[in-house]
């Protein structure tokens, strides 16, 4: 129970480290953040967003509704700018702000002001199998989504390593009553 017990206290720092940093920033006059690579932690980027992954994850990505939801949800600019979307539909469903793109629809934006003031402006396509899924910022996005559900999971994690230690200082007490209780059963008989 011991070894159980510190190896989910392991998990359970390794994970709040990983998910520690967590890349976005605020956007003014937007409702939702927008995320960057820099800021998640080099594990996360390393091992979840690599070259052979991202294909497979960027494929996933462009099959699900991920994006033509907010088609769904949001009509005007004023419902889209102030709503608080997720991280991977911040980071692969619209282009970054900076750009300076002009807003159709969710999905669908035109003539980008500034181009040059992120990578990802170039890489913005309204081809709705297209999108920003080549973008870093989608990749960001993808890493935030993580995050977020890494600590979700650490609460559980938390609650877990919580009831672990308390049967395991209930069981351990309740050995040592009864340890301590055969002694003194031995020595009323005599055998000690």
């Amino acid at each position: 129970m011991a070894i159980l017990i510190a190896l989910l206290l392991i998990l359970l720092v390794f994970a709040f480290v990983v998910s520690k940093p967590d890349g976005s920033y605020y956007v003014p006059g937007r409702g939702f953040k927008e995320y960057r690579l820099q800021g998640f932690s080099n594990w996360m980027k390393d091992h979840v967003i690599t070259s052979e992954n991202w294909v497979k994850i960027r494929n996933c990505i462009a099959e699900t509704n991920v994006c033509s939801k907010l088609n769904q949800q949001y009509i005007t600019a004023d419902q889209f700018f102030a709503a608080h979307i997720s991280p991977l539909q911040s980071g692969c469903c619209k282009p970054p702000t900076a750009c300076g793109y002009g807003y159709v629809n969710p999905t669908m934006w035109l003539n980008p002001a500034n181009p040059s003031a992120d990578p990802d402006c170039y890489l913005w396509n309204n081809d709705q199998s297209q999108l920003c899924y080549n973008c870093n910022s989608c990749r960001a996005g993808l890493l935030g989504n993580l995050r977020e559900e890494w600590r979700k999971a650490n609460i559980i994690l938390i609650v877990a390593l919580v009831v672990l230690i308390w049967v395991y200082v209930i069981a351990c007490s309740a050995f040592r009553n009864a340890q301590t209780e055969d002694l003194f059963r031995k020595y009323k008989e005599g055998w000690a």
